[in-house]
């Protein structure tokens, strides 16, 4: 059968894993009367919540007698690790950008990375039912990211198809559109006649890159990767090299799994050019080569770009820990940030002097906000520190911090208090035009730093207009101080059940990050001090009842709405001092001291 190799790649949201839905059901991968989730790649509760694909999967369908194996990639910078690998599996990229919207900066991601490995491109412009769609003008600024990307002269002759995945159909030209009867069909034959088969050598030894590595309860760990060349069998035996050529292992084969439709399908044996998962190795992991015991050259890998920024995973030591998760232990903490380490590339987990604590980097806040939500779900109880970026040095001893590029699309009222609060934040304004519609496309350099915990404050400043993407642009001298929160807090001094009266009293000091009878603690925060200093507050006090009665003694409690913070603006929120409880029920902010004294003692050394 003859195979094609492709993945679809795109900004967040323009629709890839709608699509292959749809390329799903006019394949006849499903039963007509078969009941299939909306979105069926995107597996994840969590991806299904947030409306993004978070882990690159694979599937395929067959076509008119070929196979199209197709990889479904994370449209997020923060999953980059998964992107860059990917695309060594495949042999041509379909490239969706929405018709509205255009290329974004994580599209200009992907496509970089897509167009130096060499692959020629197709384009698909999505979304073209949309009464705002500008197709034409989407489609130069295509052509203009691939220029820009110094791609070659056959991948600036992209063919482009007009889509609606959601209602199923592709035309080549916007005209058939109008069309009664429409499909799916000219992408498919577009992908036929436009990526190439497999370059690999079916004769030669057995040899496979693994790309993608997950943890299986029941095989062990299970290697994804592209077959390279010759042919795998069952309980074959096999060995892994690292990249210098090093055998890591070896071991036997004990399960082969191709991609069917949705499904992993056991089969006794797999060829050259295929992508399987296979089990049986121990230590093998994501860039090493599995190959047969005479094979003593390793495939090329790409490196994986370094994480940028890193938070502090401790054991909850809180007063009400451990009254609403089962797994509250270091050991248990440990082990788990360590299995995440195994199928996970891009994160890196040390432990630090304190036993209890552990330093986890990542590539950005969503993608370590990702893996706490997966723990409290699993029933862990932690408490998380501020993100902090990861610095470098040069060679002259020169401190280097992350820049990365900030893509901001805002009406154009709002583009003055957006370029003000950004050069609060050393970032530099490379680009401005106008992007039709009323709107401003403002493009900025700006520390990573800086970021952590703007986007809550943009969206109020864009009314919730304005969308931000960021893409990391690589590493710039230190650009000096930036100023975080400039408000206080107002802590709780005691333990107990907050009173909705206690809380009408202090609501006038600034906003309540709590409701009424919810469980506080000393040191907890409770709410935003309009000052720049902090304060500690009694929110346990009752309405003292006497047996005379006066005028405003029966005044009605007015509470305004609390600012209930989601776990991304609380680790966005807190300050150097302040730490985010994280548990399977709550999420409570409070300072990294609960007595005051302690949290006195230990302001004045730092100021020391």
């Amino acid at each position: 059968m003859e195979l094609r190799n492709i993945a679809i790649i795109a900004h967040v949201d323009h629709g890839k894993t709608t699509l292959v839905d749809t390329l799903f059901r006019q394949s006849g991968q499903f039963r007509d009367n078969q009941q299939v989730a909306e979105r069926a790649m995107d597996s994840n509760d969590l991806e299904r919540e947030r409306g993004i694909t978070i882990l690159a999967k694979c599937t395929s369908v067959v076509w008119n007698g070929t196979r199209i194996n197709i990889v479904d990639t994370p449209g997020h910078a923060d999953f980059g690790g998964e992107v860059e690998r990917i695309l060594s599996m495949v042999d041509g990229v379909v490239l969706l950008v929405d018709a509205a919207e255009g290329p974004l900066p994580q599209t200009k991601f992907v496509v970089s990375k897509a167009l130096a490995i060499g692959l020629k491109p197709m384009v698909v412009i999505n979304k073209v039912d949309r009464p705002d769609a500008r197709v034409n003008e989407v489609h130069d600024e295509v052509f203009d990211l691939f220029a820009a990307l110094d791609a070659s002269d056959d991948q600036l002759d992209f063919p482009t198809l007009f889509a609606s995945g959601r209602q199923g159909w592709a035309v080549e030209k916007l005209e058939q559109a109008a069309n009664e009867e429409k499909d799916l069909t000219p992408l498919f034959e577009l992908i036929v006649r436009h990526v190439p088969a497999p370059n690999v050598d079916a004769d030669a030894p057995f040899s496979m890159l693994a790309t993608l590595l997950e943890a299986n309860p029941y095989l062990g760990r299970m290697l994804t990767g592209r077959i390279q060349s010759g042919r795998i069998k069952a309980n074959m035996a096999v060995k892994a090299l690292s990249g210098d050529g090093t055998q890591i292992e070896a071991g036997r084969i004990t399960k082969i799994l191709a991609f069917r439709g949705l499904e992993r399908v056991p089969v006794e044996e797999a060829e050259a050019g295929d992508i399987v998962a296979i089990a049986g190795l121990s230590k093998a992991t994501v860039a090493d080569t599995i190959c047969e015991p005479a094979v003593t050259e390793a495939l090329h890998a790409r490196p994986i770009d370094p994480p940028t920024i890193a938070m502090t995973f401790s054991v909850n030591d809180s007063p009400l820990a451990g009254t609403e998760g089962d797994k509250v232990t270091s050991r248990m903490i440990r082990d788990r940030l360590m299995r995440e380490v195994e199928s996970n590339v891009a994160i890196h987990v040390k432990e630090t002097d304190q036993k209890d604590s552990f330093e986890v980097a990542g590539r950005g806040e969503l993608q370590l906000g990702i893996l706490i939500e997966t723990m409290r779900r699993e029933g862990f109880e932690l408490t998380i520190s501020r993100p902090r970026v990861l610095y470098q040095t040069d060679e002259n001893g020169v401190r280097l911090e992350p820049i990365e590029e900030v893509v901001i699309d805002v009406d154009e009222q709002f583009s003055g208090t957006v370029v003000s609060k950004m050069s609060e934040r050393k970032s530099e304004l490379t680009d401005m035009r106008p992007s039709g519609g009323g709107k401003v496309r403002l493009t900025f350099l700006a520390p990573a730093r800086g970021l952590i915990g703007y986007h809550g404050e943009f969206l109020s400043d864009t009314r919730g207009t304005g969308m931000m993407n960021r893409l990391f642009h690589g590493y710039a001298p230190y650009k000096g101080p930036i100023q975080s929160r400039r408000t206080g807090v107002m802590i709780s001094n005691a333990k107990g059940d907050a009173v909705a009266y206690a809380m009408w009293k202090l609501q006038d000091r600034g906003p309540m990050l709590i409701v009424p009878g919810a469980k506080v603690y000393e040191g907890m925060i409770i709410g935003e001090h309009s000052k720049e200093n902090d304060l500690d507050v009694n929110v346990l006090e009752g309405k003292k009842l006497t047996n005379v009665r006066a005028s405003g003694k029966d005044d009605a409690i007015r509470l305004t709405p609390p600012l209930l913070l989601t776990l991304e603006k609380s680790i966005a929120y807190i300050n150097n001092d302040e730490l985010v409880e994280v548990t399977p029920q709550s999420i409570r902010l409070r300072k990294r001291y609960l007595d005051p004294n302690t949290r006195k003692r230990m302001s004045k050394k730092v100021e020391e």
